[in-house]
């Protein structure tokens, strides 16, 4: 009876065991098959790799880069308080990441940046998947940014190259011959996008005889720009704030402060104009589109209601002039820096422009697409010195393998485009010219 008592208990345990052990391995091959997160740092509980990020006294975006160089990778994944961070260097899986799986990475972080510059996440640049992105997303390209509408104000744009052009030459008639290049670019970029917003260089309080970009400028106005550029200083700065909400309130890095501060000034000429412009509409003393504020102001939906109220309106307008007053003028600096460095390049271009469009013509935007030699000397600018450190980060909204690792939803993916301005890619440039550096097909930027 004992005998028989134990023989039925012995032969539970081996199924019991037997269960465990089946079960077991099931999960261990399970495991050992699954893709792996990208390769990191050892993050510390709660703050993960914050103090590190902090305690270097380089720029986040260096140390970030210099981390990827010690663990010899072109993906890492690091962990920001409770945030995941991927950070990419290789034009490969950028592509992975922001074309063949667009769908699942489209997605915008929601951060104290957004929510200041784009009175709570209202534009294309900033805004999280959802119903206010789907409807940007349709709006802009079909509307705004559209080839259609670029060919629609090329009157402005010649206005105000008019403009640089003769400021130019009154300086070299003058013998003015040192010429202050970022503040003649920073203001032609400026009138420009005012120009196609506007209609008016609202900038400028008057226009110097010679119609140069460099205005007589009121106090205020000059402050403006000088604010605008405060805010491109702390795009996705890494502020402490966007990992460990809770501690925003302490404003520890100080660029909540900084923002708050710069804001207003930005955007005061912006409200301004935009108001008085949808009052005018409301009132019906103006029935033709003459720019950008029009048509943002009179899009309507299949009811014939308005697609876009006024709050939407000032943040997408603060949006354009973030992206048009300091991406055109920084690679229009770089790109000077870099042919004047290369006399040869710099003859060869304007030999180019002198046997395509002659010596005597004024170069279009139509003359473009022919000037082969000077398209490749600003493709190598842009390669050489990329306009930012990361392209604005993206979000993804589920769970995904890209390559050979396993990304989790939530993570913040970074592409890099300044590691494509290597010591390599630059010693590339200069052995095979800034044509050959063109013909190297990266995708990244």
């Amino acid at each position: 009876m004992v005998s028989t008592f134990f023989s039925y208990i012995t032969t539970l345990w081996q199924i019991f065991f037997s269960i465990i052990l089946k079960i077991t391995s099931k999960l261990l091959g399970t495991t050992r098959n699954k893709p792996l997160l990208p390769p990191g740092p050892k993050p510390w509980p709660v703050f993960g790799c914050i103090p590190q990020m902090v305690l270097n006294k380089k720029p986040a975006f260096e140390w970030i880069h210099k981390l990827m160089e010690e663990m010899n990778t072109e993906i890492a994944c690091i962990r920001l308080g409770n945030v995941h961070v991927i950070p990419v260097t290789s034009p490969e899986l950028a592509c992975l990441f922001l074309k063949n799986q667009d769908s699942i990475f489209s997605s915008s972080p929601i951060c104290m940046y957004a929510n200041l510059v784009s009175n709570g996440c209202l534009t294309s640049l900033f805004l999280p998947m959802g119903d206010q992105w789907m409807k940007m997303r349709r709006i802009l390209p079909s509307h705004v940014l559209s080839a259609t509408s670029f060919q629609w104000l090329p009157r402005k744009r010649d206005e105000e190259a008019d403009h640089i052009i003769r400021f130019v030459y009154d300086q070299c008639i003058n013998k003015r011959l040192v010429i202050n290049l970022r503040k003649v670019t920073r203001y032609y970029c400026a009138n420009v996008i005012n120009n196609m917003i506007f209609s008016k260089r609202l900038l400028g309080k008057r226009i110097i005889e010679n119609g140069g970009p460099l205005v007589e400028l009121q106090q205020d106005q000059e402050k403006q720009i000088d604010a605008i550029f405060t805010l491109l200083e702390y795009f996705h700065s890494f502020s402490i704030s966007d990992y460990l909400p809770w501690l925003s309130r302490f404003y520890l890095d100080g660029h909540k402060a900084i923002i708050k501060k710069a804001f207003p000034i930005a955007t005061k000429h912006i409200d301004l104009e935009i108001d008085q412009r949808i009052h005018i509409w409301k009132h019906g003393n103006k029935n033709v589109e003459e720019d950008i504020l029009d048509v943002l102001i009179m899009l309507r939906d299949s009811n014939g209601n308005t697609m876009l109220n006024a709050k939407e309106i000032k943040a997408q307008v603060l949006e354009f002039m973030l992206a048009m007053l300091d991406n055109p003028s920084y690679a229009f600096q770089w790109t000077i820096k870099e042919m004047l460095n290369q006399p040869m390049i710099m003859q060869r271009a304007i030999e180019e422009i002198d046997n395509v469009i002659g010596g005597k013509k004024f170069v279009q935007e139509s003359d473009l697409p022919q000037l082969n030699y000077v398209k490749a000397c600003i493709k190598g600018s842009f390669r050489l010195h990329p306009l930012a450190a990361f392209n604005a980060p993206h979000v993804s909204v589920s769970n995904s393998v890209v390559g050979e690792y396993f990304i989790i939803k939530n993570v913040r993916i970074l592409n890099s485009c300044h590691y494509y301005s290597s010591s390599t890619l630059r010693n590339r440039a200069v052995n095979m010219g800034w044509v050959g550096l063109a013909q190297l097909g990266l995708r990244g930027l």
